[in-house]
């Protein structure tokens, strides 16, 4: 095979394993019951006028399953952040005791449970289509390679390798959606 045509391959495989990657942070996001610092990392606070990842201006820990407590690292924070949590609509409830925030965390109810199941399908449907997407993206390179000279049996080679490389990475989704769904509806 050509150098540009094992360029494609390999440019398509590392885009892939990117929406991967990508979804397994999203999946972190989701929360399946247990308390961990990740349940906020989509919390941006207002930090002297500009929007601020909370991690970058609290500690946050989760002393037990079910509690996290956010300590800011400025008092003067502390509405700010309550304030921040609460827009976020993660379904928590912050409390503030003048030193830090603590959020119990409920026990996920069946429905809640089912809500967060759909959550998680339609991120990995959105990683599939990024895969998608690249396969296609890849698909036009080889097609423009072709024109380029490249024999037409190469150019096949390289899109069957694609189509390969397509299906692992749609049975991968698979398999971390249907771990992350096991995860999500154990009681």
């Amino acid at each position: 095979m050509t150098e540009e045509i094992n360029f494609i391959l390999d440019s398509a495989k590392e885009a892939m394993t990117g929406s991967v990657a990508h979804l397994e942070k999203e999946f972190l996001n989701i929360r399946a019951g247990k308390a961990t610092p990740q349940m906020l990392g989509g919390v941006f606070v207002d930090y002297y006028g500009s929007q601020t990842p909370l991690s970058q201006v609290a500690n946050i820990n989760a002393p037990d399953a079910r509690t996290l407590t956010v300590t800011p690292w400025e008092k003067n924070m502390l509405q700010p952040i309550e304030k921040a949590i609460m827009i976020a609509n993660l379904g928590l409830n912050p409390m503030n005791n003048g030193e830090n925030i603590i959020i119990n965390i409920p026990a996920l109810t069946e429905e809640r449970r089912r809500d967060l199941v759909k959550q998680a399908k339609a991120e990995a449907e959105d990683a599939k289509i990024g895969i998608r997407n690249h396969r296609k993206d890849a698909n036009t390179d080889i097609k423009k390679e072709e024109k380029n000279g490249t024999a037409e049996d190469i150019c096949k080679k390289a899109e069957d390798d694609i189509q390969k490389l397509t299906d692992a990475f749609i049975k991968k989704i698979d398999e971390i959606l249907a771990v992350k769904e096991a995860e999500i509806m154990k009681v």
